[in-house]
Order: C-alpha cells, then structure tokens, then sequence
C-alpha cells in the first residue's frame, strides 16, 4: 500500500475497491492506521480553522475594483495583493505539507536511518576529489561492504536513469556499519544509496526532505535502504522502485518511463 493510496484515502479520491482494499490493509497495519487517523485529525484541525475565513465575502475594500477607484498607488495595491498571496499561500502549503514532507519522530529507529543517509548525502556530494572512499572500478568494493555490513550486497544498477556508479564508502549508522554509494549522470547530478543493518518490521516507502534534498526510505529483512537525491518525488519513487525489485525479486534493471505499479513491501509495523 503506497503513501499516496494511504492520502487519497484520508481524502475520500479512492474509488470504493481501493477503500475496500485501503481498510483491509488499515485493519492489520496498526501503524499505518495510526499514521492515517493523525492525518484525519490534522485535516479536521485545518478545516476547524480555516473553513469559515475560506468561506468569507472578500471585503469590499480589499475587492480590486475597490482599490483602483480609490486612487491608492501601484505599491500600496501591490502590498495588499502579497498580503493576501501570502495568507493563501500559507494555508495552502500546511494543507500540502502531510503529503509532501515527513517529520522523522524522536527515537525511530527507521527515520533516524532516514536522517543519517540525508546527512551523509549532503555532506558528500559536494565533494570533488573525493567523493568515495574506493571507486566502482576497484574489485574489492563489494566484498568490503558486505563483510562489514554482514551480508552479501547486491548494488543497483540505475543505468537506465543515466545514473552510473561512482563507489562508496563505509559510515557508522545508528548501531552498526553503514554503506553509502553514489551515483552520477552525465549532467553531474548525483544521487546517493544508503544500507545499514536495522532490525525492524519491515517498512514500506516513506518519503523525507530536507532544504533542496530527499531521500525515500524502506526497511526489509533486517537491513535499512535509503536513495537521496534532489527533492523530486517522483524521480526518487522510480529509483527506489528499480532499486527494491532489483535486491528483492532480483528484476533487470527497469526502463525509468514504465508505469507500472508501487510494489508492495508488507508491513508490520512503522
């Protein structure tokens, strides 16, 4: 079950079969239970808030037409009209902000994964001469992370997103070694992928930002998987996407453009 069916949900856009399906999956994933009656409540808090103001005649002193036959001059218009922008905007960015932004909670684990791998990303894809600790060439790179890792990595391939490996290197994570690789395309752009071990219920996608940057997250057989890269959420779903069928069904890799559907990664919790 994808964030986005889980929002459409909470937002009454589901067809009733995907509802059906919604409150099945609802019925024995408690934390996604959880997560979607703090969206209700988020939502009747707005609607409490804002309703009557969104329903209110816009003051005849405020009504364009008003303004320009009272001789006001061009800057005072133009103060008025940002005002209003802004109050518009505002309201609409809070109503925006749950689809678009996860706030990691203190002390999970998952988001706190989530976090580091952002930290590392921006720290290190500004690096020119450095940006790995042992490049892709070399044919030690996936031995070494596996054994300090404890398992037997297997490293996307995101050729098919003009993206090629540059290396990686080894990080602490929140209790146990953490691999970062990094990717670039032929434009410079790079994204980053992080693994650590991480001994949770398995998680489905979960979408973060931070300043210019975001990062999906999804946590499966021990171990904690992250992709980073500019804050574009569809680009990150596709390449998280190719990502988990590739280490979990061992798929090819997939042509970026395809649609097909989210896969699904059971839940237990998180």
């Amino acid at each position: 079950m994808t964030e986005d069916e889980l929002h459409a949900y909470v937002d009454g856009e589901l067809p009733r079969d995907r509802s059906i399906a919604v409150e099945e999956w609802l019925a024995s994933h408690p934390d996604d239970a959880s997560r979607v009656a703090t969206w209700r409540l988020q939502a009747d808090a707005i609607r409490a808030r804002f309703n009557n103001t969104a329903n209110e005649a816009i003051p005849s002193r405020l009504k364009i037409e008003a303004l320009l036959r009272s001789g006001r001059n061009w800057r005072t218009i133009a103060a008025a009209l940002a005002a209003l922008a802004f109050l518009v905007g505002g309201v609409a960015g809070w109503m925006a902000r749950s689809t678009t932004e996860v706030v990691a909670a203190i002390g999970d684990p998952a988001d706190d994964l989530a976090q580091r791998a952002l930290a590392a990303h921006k720290l290190y894809i500004g690096e020119i001469r450095h940006p790995v600790e042992v490049g892709a060439s070399e044919a030690h790179l996936t031995p070494w992370l596996s054994r300090r890792l404890g398992t037997t990595l297997r490293l996307p391939d995101f050729s098919a997103f003009d993206l090629k490996l540059m290396g990686g290197r080894l990080l602490p994570g929140n209790s146990d070694p953490a691999a970062l690789l990094m990717y670039e395309n032929s434009a410079g752009d790079r994204i980053t992928f992080y693994i650590s071990k991480l001994q949770q219920p398995q998680m489905a996608f979960r979408y973060y930002t931070s300043d210019n940057v975001a990062a999906i997250r999804w946590v499966v057989s021990d171990y904690g998987y992250v992709v980073a890269g500019p804050a574009d959420k569809m680009k990150l779903k596709e390449l998280a996407r190719a990502a988990f069928e590739q280490l979990e069904n061992r798929a090819p890799p997939p042509h970026p453009s395809r649609s097909s559907a989210e896969p699904v990664v059971s839940r237990h919790g998180g």
